[in-house]
């Protein structure tokens, strides 16, 4: 059995939940870590498989795994590397996007997965279910993630979103209209004064450093990934990303 590690940026859990399953269900011995491990680079020196899970926006990887790919290139020269791509509905080619990028790095591709998770983004209406279709997402996912694991072993990986007409169709659905709002760091969260309370707990949990606490209250420093970790942890509800009032505050702990 080949050596493999997981590797992940999950904003809400689910990447994270998904990336956990499939290394553990290979190997019990097997690790799954995030990105933001500051001892991610001499974890992967070693591994033979890289089994690496991020969520998708806009059809599009996060601005933050590109530039972990980009950083980090040469920790995927000859490496082997199955992609996870979570999504709230159909992307096209959620794995492809990474796939093509770390090939340019020297990896090898080979099979990528593409897993239907409850939506994070709760300051909009679309894509809101109930906790029954939460969880029953969650199952289905669990069960396609279990049968790419012994399709991995026997040699036979699936290949979402790794195709040309995956490509063609992701950029069809979102990128051709919403490439923008992954090419760069966005000016986000916004920040309702009233409601915020200065706890700073959107401080310590976001990945790219983007928020301060500054007269007693939160502040955005320009650097958001839309990951949606502070607005899901937020006890005051005082932050909204892309819409303008806060639905629902999602995270997969809940919907274990």
């Amino acid at each position: 059995m080949i050596v493999i590690i997981g590797i992940y940026f999950s904003g809400t859990g689910n990447s994270r939940h998904c990336v956990e399953t499939f290394v553990r269900r290979y190997d019990d011995a097997c690790n799954a870590i995030s990105i933001e491990n500051p001892d991610i680079r001499q974890l992967l020196s070693d591994q033979e498989l890289i089994v690496f899970g991020y969520p998708v926006y806009y059809s599009n990887i996060p601005k933050i795994v590109r530039d972990f790919i980009f950083n980090n290139k040469d920790c995927f020269q000859n490496k082997k590397i199955f992609i996870i791509a979570t999504m709230g509905m159909l992307s096209g080619d959620g794995a492809g996007c990474a796939a093509r990028i770390l090939k340019k790095c020297g990896a090898t591709i080979v099979g990528g997965l593409h897993l239907i998770m409850p939506d994070c983004i709760g300051d909009e209406k679309v894509l809101k279910k109930s906790l029954e279709a939460k969880k029953e997402a969650i199952e289905k996912a669990n069960k396609k993630i279990l049968m790419a694991v012994e399709n991995l072993k026997s040699g036979n990986p699936p290949q979402n979103g790794l195709g040309a007409i995956n490509q063609i169709s992701g950029f069809l659905m979102q990128r051709l209209w919403f490439s923008q709002m992954t090419s760069s760091y966005k000016n986000k969260p916004k920040i309702d004064k009233e409601k915020c309370t200065g706890c700073g707990r959107c401080v310590s949990l976001c990945p790219m450093k983007n928020m301060d606490v500054v007269h007693g209250k939160a502040q955005a420093n320009g650097k958001c990934t839309l990951c949606y970790r502070c607005f899901s942890h937020c006890p005051a509800k005082a932050l909204t990303i892309l819409g303008r009032q806060v639905h629902e505050q999602y995270l997969f702990v809940n919907c274990k």
